[in-house]
């Protein structure tokens, strides 16, 4: 259906309709409603989300951040407050909802080098911020799979990557974090691309997938794609350790360092 067609079903014009479709504009839960009629939409709990997530007009903590830090890390604060699960598989860092405040501030001084302290303390203080989702007093479920080369590479220093194995283990032990590991020595793991993030939206045609791209971070939401998504989930999973074992073998990287 064109865009003039179905604002005329609204009773408004194609240029409000666009802007609607593309975000500027916000749209009320009535008119969600109308729209799912027309559209032919007869899946009551996706209409349902749809209309909760028109009517909800909070103002996140990550709106503090808006003009200070560019617009994907706000997008991804958001994704992750209103998700009701959250799945993750990193290979080279230690997820962001698990990093320590000096582990973070190597990683953005390193891939951003000269980059002023009035930028840098705003990006590491927002991934930290970040951690409420699964330390708060409600959070969500959060398991992630880690390679053990993330563990193992020093962003920082020894003390600091002592540190951060340190900070996994005790989310582990306060239930915040479902963490198993893939070994290096793990035969038939070929996922050296496989890191992403995969939050579960109030329904799941709402869920929605994160990966980096040369361009930066893609928003997946596509069906197909989230399908593909847990698939490469699945099959990561199958070459990591179990949890308890996977404790145990962080437990014993703190002892090398």
């Amino acid at each position: 259906m064109k865009a003039r067609e179905a604002a005329a079903l609204l009773g408004a014009d194609a240029v409000q309709m666009s802007q609607i479709e593309s975000g500027v504009a916000g749209v009320s839960a009535e008119r969600v409603r109308r729209l799912a009629a027309h559209y032919a939409c007869t899946d009551e709990a996706l209409i349902e989300a749809l209309m909760a997530m028109a009517s909800d007009r909070t103002r996140g903590w990550w709106e503090e951040y808006r003009g200070v830090l560019p617009p994907v890390f706000l997008d991804t604060a958001e994704v992750e407050h209103h998700a009701k699960f959250l799945r993750e598989v990193v290979i080279t860092h230690v997820p962001g909802l698990l990093q320590t405040a000096d582990y973070a501030r190597a990683v953005y001084a390193y891939m951003m080098p000269g980059l002023p302290e009035s930028e840098l303390a705003p990006r590491v203080e927002h991934r930290l911020r970040r951690r409420s989702i699964i330390e708060d007093d409600d959070p969500i479920p959060y398991e992630t799979i880690i390679h053990e080369f993330a563990l193992r590479i020093r962003v920082a220093d020894r003390q600091a990557s002592h540190a951060q194995l340190l900070r996994i283990l005790d989310q582990i032990e306060q239930g915040h974090a479902k963490v198993r590991v893939i070994p290096a020595d793990q035969d038939g793991f070929g996922g050296a691309g496989a890191s992403m993030m995969y939050t579960g939206g109030p329904v799941p045609r709402l869920d929605t997938g994160l990966r980096d791209a040369p361009t930066g971070t893609a928003f997946i939401d596509a069906e197909a794609q989230l399908a593909q998504l847990r698939t490469l989930f699945r099959r990561v999973e199958e070459a990591a350790l179990e949890p308890d074992a996977s404790r145990d073998f962080i437990h014993r990287l703190t002892k090398e360092l």
